[in-house]
């Protein structure tokens, strides 16, 4: 019987304060994340990952008395922002948290690891 995978996102939490890495640290950093990818497609655990433009780039979409509102730059303002995503497959929380701690060295950033709310369909 074949172990049942579930996904998960591990999310790349940006400082909107900080002063981004210069670039010898941004280059490193690159490389270092490709090499995390590479262990997620060797191990089978990859799905996608790319990193997002920073929130003065997000348009919010919200329903209101019967239309959609459209607005321009971020809804919310805030100390950390969602900076990339990483969506993979894994057996287990513990397992997750593995993968999440390599994102963490790669990125040099904190990660959040969170599980979606239903099984993966293989």
């Amino acid at each position: 019987m074949e172990d049942v995978m579930q996904y998960y996102l591990l999310s790349v939490i940006t400082p909107t304060d900080g002063t981004p890495p210069g670039p010898e640290a941004m280059a490193e950093i690159v490389r270092n994340l490709d090499t995390f990818h590479a262990e997620l497609r060797e191990a089978g655990a990859w799905v996608f990952a790319g990193g997002l433009h920073g929130p003065e780039t997000a348009t919010v979409l919200r329903p209101r008395d019967g239309d959609v509102l459209i607005t321009d730059g971020p809804y919310a303002e805030g100390k950390e922002y969602l900076g990339g995503i990483c969506l993979i497959k894994a057996p287990d929380l513990d397992a997750a948290l593995e993968w999440g701690k390599k994102a963490t060295w790669a990125t040099t950033l904190p990660i959040e690891v969170r599980p979606f709310m239903h099984q993966a369909e293989e």
